[in-house]
């Protein structure tokens, strides 16, 4: 099982072995269906146990892994209800977010300055990963552009139910990117996102990335069919 082994200072081990599982994950290298032990994960990460077990128990909470008595975990099958779940909330709440982000948007102010500067750096590796057809840190940056513009609004609680509704979501989006190769489109409708929050139109950048997060919403059907056994029946 081929899994990152890169921690940072300010991680605890717990926090890195749920960043790393919950990665995994997301990205399809821990497939749906797939039986997952305590002890492997463990070997792999360099930890012990107990930090794996409580990255399972925040998987679990949200609903990413699954316990099967007397045989350890499995990662969750991918649910059609769970994804037009988490993308309606999503569309609700991130929206509506980065509306209010256009609204506050001050250009003269140093830290809308330093956040410009964040983005246009995201963007910028963005590009670079389409040059190298590198889906997966594609995939972290798009996940990272959304994060650093969520987070000026500095609430903690929609940061978090964000994140717990997302990794349903996100499944599925990257397996429509490895299907599709959209990596171009994404950053051209992240520029334009971020172009209406910066000019301050609240509006538009509502509109945007309500339209991004639902993009090819109406082919989950085709997935489905394409993809069964990752799929709850």
């Amino acid at each position: 099982m081929d899994l990152p082994n890169i921690s940072t200072k300010s991680e605890t081990l717990s926090d890195h072995a749920y960043r790393v599982i919950r990665d995994a994950i997301v990205t399809l290298r821990l497939e749906p269906g797939q039986l997952v032990f305590e002890a492997e994960l463990g070997n792999t990460l360099g930890v012990s146990r107990t930090p794996i077990r409580e990255a399972f128990r925040r998987l679990m909470a949200e609903e990413l892994i699954e316990v099967l008595p007397q045989r350890g975990a499995r990662i969750a099958h991918m649910s059609k209800k769970k994804i037009d779940e988490a993308r309606f909330v999503r569309v609700c709440l991130e929206a509506n977010a980065f509306k209010e982000v256009a609204k506050m948007w001050k250009p003269e102010d140093s830290r809308f300055q330093k956040l410009h500067a964040q983005v246009k750096g995201i963007l910028e590796e963005q590009r670079k990963m389409v040059d190298e057809q590198n889906f997966e840190t594609f995939f972290q940056l798009d996940e990272k552009f959304h994060h650093t513009i969520l987070e000026t609004m500095g609430n903690t609680t929609l940061m978090s139910i964000i994140n717990q509704m997302r990794g349903h979501l996100n499944r599925m989006r990257y397996l429509e990117l490895l299907e599709t190769k959209h990596m171009k489109r994404l950053v051209a409708e992240h520029v334009a996102i971020f172009e209406a929050v910066i000019s301050n139109n609240a509006d538009q950048a509502d509109r945007l990335l309500s339209d991004h997060i639902r993009w090819l919403e109406s082919s989950t059907d085709d997935f489905i069919k394409k993809y069964p056994h990752y799929f709850k029946q």
